[in-house]
């Protein structure tokens, strides 16, 4: 089966980028926007439309195997690529990529992602996003020239087995952490509400008791709302290095006795608190986040630290998970580029005892995130990411519908 036709389409993305140099710098909350001046390169707003690239390859026999590239709601910041914008990467797409692989024989998906992942222009790397979406194009091809589903492909391939079971399902809920929980809740996700605590004044308060009201609110909204008394769901919260900023990020002691309150207060549901500190470098990041990890290991906090910013490659998310730097891992999809990476990410994680999450922005699209379900399916992480969106309600839909009709279509086989 060979490639005999690429397109490209220039697209939308379920969010927004969102220039974060800018917002940590005081530009402010202006309705669904911000009002103040950009400062990372590329951007024309603090706040502007998400992007993203279709790429689509039109097989022999007339399919079309689909992937969607996109990046990350905070482009261009903690070491990551520039900001994504369609007009300037659909003809680096259409110019250096398209002529590589039209004509080309679909054999299997790791070896094509990993010539792909290889390709460099003017001795660079392509972009993330580029790479994640492609490849995606890719795992399509070589599922749809084989009758198969792309979870059934990863699977062949790792040497894997997908499971008729479901992942549990992470929904986050940006700044509207209330009545989007209780949707959440209505639901029944697994694990909510994420709940963007990223400012100390406003979300977690000056000695952390905002926050702390939160988690309390969570759980009596929880026991009020659940149909069924055997609905426990995961309580994960992104707090942005805000406790770091409020205890000290090498205040361990004082850190720990705080989400031991916090664990206390979540009981009894368990507790994840993603991204304690940001130290604004990798090393650091990893020394900080360990040391905390075994701190609360040596206390037995019921509590589990995930860790997120500074790790963001699949060399990043070895490195963490080597030195224990966190319970758990975010494996953010589109920063890994070739989805390929993702998958050996999770397995790379599972083999070292390290919890998997598979993660990913609101800034993506239906397309990649069904991907990345599938992706899921295959390699059964600890959680997978609701989204696109921050709506709750579409970026669930999208991932629990799609996860149901493999299971659906694994039962009937």
């Amino acid at each position: 089966m060979k490639i005999v036709k690429a397109i490209c389409s220039a697209g939308r993305t379920g969010f927004f980028f969102d220039d974060q140099r800018a917002i940590k710098q005081g530009a402010v909350a202006d309705g669904a926007s911000y009002s103040g001046v950009p400062v990372t390169p590329g951007f024309q707003a603090v706040r502007q439309a998400g992007e993203s690239i279709s790429v689509m390859l039109v097989l022999e026999n007339g399919q079309v195997a689909l992937g969607d590239c996109a990046a990350v709601q905070y482009s261009g910041a903690g070491g990551r690529d520039p900001l994504f914008l369609a007009r300037d990467f659909i003809p680096v797409i259409e110019k250096e990529i398209f002529p590589v692989l039209v004509g080309k024989d679909i054999t299997n998906f790791r070896q094509m992602a990993g010539e792909l992942e290889g390709m460099k222009i003017g001795g660079k790397r392509l972009h993330t996003a580029i790479r994640y979406g492609v490849s995606q194009a890719l795992l399509d091809g070589v599922a749809k020239s084989r009758k198969e589903m792309m979870c059934e492909t990863v699977a062949r391939e790792y040497g894997l087995t997908v499971l008729p079971k479901p992942v549990p399902i992470f929904t986050q809920s940006g700044d509207t952490r209330y009545d989007n929980t209780d949707k959440m809740i209505i639901k029944g996700a697994q694990v909510l509400p994420h709940g963007l605590i990223n400012n100390v004044k406003t979300k977690l308060g000056e000695r952390g008791e905002l926050l702390r009201e939160y988690v309390s609110w969570l759980k009596k909204r929880i026991l009020a709302l659940r149909i069924q008394d055997s609905y426990f769901p995961v309580l994960h919260l992104d707090v942005y290095g805000t406790i770091g900023q409020v205890f000290g990020n090498d205040n361990y002691r004082a850190m720990a006795d705080y989400l031991e309150v916090l664990a206390e207060t979540a009981r009894p549901f368990k507790l994840r608190i993603e991204g304690p500190m940001d130290t604004e470098d990798r090393e650091k990041q990893m020394v900080a986040l360990a040391a905390l990890t075994k701190l609360v290991d040596e206390r037995k906090i019921p509590v589990e630290i995930v860790a997120d910013e500074w790790c963001n490659t699949l060399e990043d998310i070895k490195y963490f998970a080597d030195n224990r730097a966190g319970h758990m891992v975010q494996i953010k999809t589109p920063d890994l580029g070739g989805i390929g990476n993702i998958v050996e990410a999770v397995l790379y994680c599972k083999e070292k005892g390290t919890g998997a999450y598979q993660g990913g922005t609101c800034n993506e699209t239906d397309r990649s995130a069904q991907v990345c379900v599938h992706l899921a399916m295959a390699t059964r992480p600890d959680q997978i990411l609701a989204k696109p969106g921050m709506g709750v309600d579409e970026g669930y839909m999208i991932v629990y519908n799609e996860m149901q009709r493999i299971i659906a279509l694994i039962n009937a086989r």
